[in-house]
Order: structure tokens, then sequence, then C-alpha cells
């Protein structure tokens, strides 16, 4: 049973967060396989996370968790693209 009172969940939250993680995972593969792949999926995280955040703020806060990791997952691929990730390793 569900009843109204119930917590919504963010579905674009959860998406940008099932990317961000994939692309954290997907980084390090080296010769330019996870730059490519990790950069693309973080990216496209970004950008979900962006839709996610506002989804979750229009909802009164409800959903943002999700958002929160995936931006965290994402600085720390663009962060590991940065330092070489993805390239020579």
């Amino acid at each position: 049973m569900s009843s109204s009172n119930e917590r919504q969940s963010n579905p674009t939250a959860w998406a940008a967060f099932w990317l961000a993680l994939a692309g954290l995972v997907l980084m390090p593969i080296p010769l330019f396989i996870g730059l490519i792949l990790g950069g693309v999926l973080s990216v496209v995280a970004a950008v979900l996370a962006v839709i996610g955040l506002l989804k979750g703020v229009a909802r009164g806060g409800k959903g943002i968790a999700p958002v929160v990791f995936a931006v965290i997952f994402i600085l720390l691929t663009w962060g590991g693209i940065s330092l070489g990730g993805g390239i020579v390793w």
C-alpha cells in the first residue's frame, strides 16, 4: 500500500548517481578508453545532476541525496582524469 505521505524518489537524481559511479569506475582503464568512457559518462551525469537538483528543490528538498553523491563521484572522476587517469596508467 502506498500513502500520499510516502517519500517520492527522484529518478533523474538516481540516474545521475549511477552514471557518475560508472564513470568513476571506468575512468582508470588505460589507453584513452577510460578517458572516453569515464569522461562522457561523467559529463552526462553532471547534466542529469543539475536537472535532478532542480527537481529536488521543486519538491521541497526530497531526493537531493543522490545528487550530492553524484557530484562527489563526478569531481573524483574529473580529478582522476586531470591527474592522468584513463590516459597512460
